[in-house]
């Protein structure tokens, strides 16, 4: 079975102009990345990720650092591509009022485990809720928690130290 599908060149070169365009980065075609800012590196990123219009688009928060005309955007071009491909988009967010908004279902996730599934209607319901962010403190608690560093930070730590940085 073939899980990937090189994107033939032709399409690729349709494609590139909408989506530079729909993430604002037309103007700067010819710029090397390095002249970027984080914002532009983080659309240049959206775009090189939906050039192969893949089946399935896993996104690690992915609004983190846009404004609100990039994000409204992005939205509208995830929709539209979920709704004429049929792409599936799973997407991590911390902002509840977004996910509320995009999502179709939606995951709690708490200490690495799925405490709720279902609708943000569902969970506000299954919570007794008014909004799904007082639904996930509900599910989840109010406590601020210390965060634990991860085997990849230490490792990132350790090799850092070691460079004397």
């Amino acid at each position: 079975m073939e899980y990937f599908t090189a994107c033939p060149k032709k399409i690729r070169k349709e494609r590139i102009e909408p989506l530079l365009k729909f993430v604002g980065l037309w103007e700067r075609k010819n710029s090397l990345v390095k002249e970027f800012s984080g914002g532009m590196k983080r659309r240049l990123e959206i775009a090189r990720g939906l050039l192969h219009h893949p089946k399935v688009i896993f996104l690690d928060e992915p609004t983190l650092g846009l404004d609100p005309q990039t994000r409204n955007s992005m939205w509208t071009y995830l929709q539209e591509l979920n709704k004429s491909e049929g792409t599936t988009i799973f997407f991590t967010t911390h902002y509840m009022e977004e996910a509320e908004k995009m999502a179709q279902r939606i995951a709690i996730i708490d200490h690495g485990e799925i405490v709720a599934m279902g609708t943000a209607a569902e969970l506000k319901a299954k919570t007794n809720a008014q909004s799904l962010e007082e639904a996930f403190l509900k599910l989840t608690g109010k406590e601020i928690r210390e965060e634990e560093v991860s085997p990849l930070d230490r490792m990132r730590i350790g090799r850092q130290h070691r460079r004397g940085k």
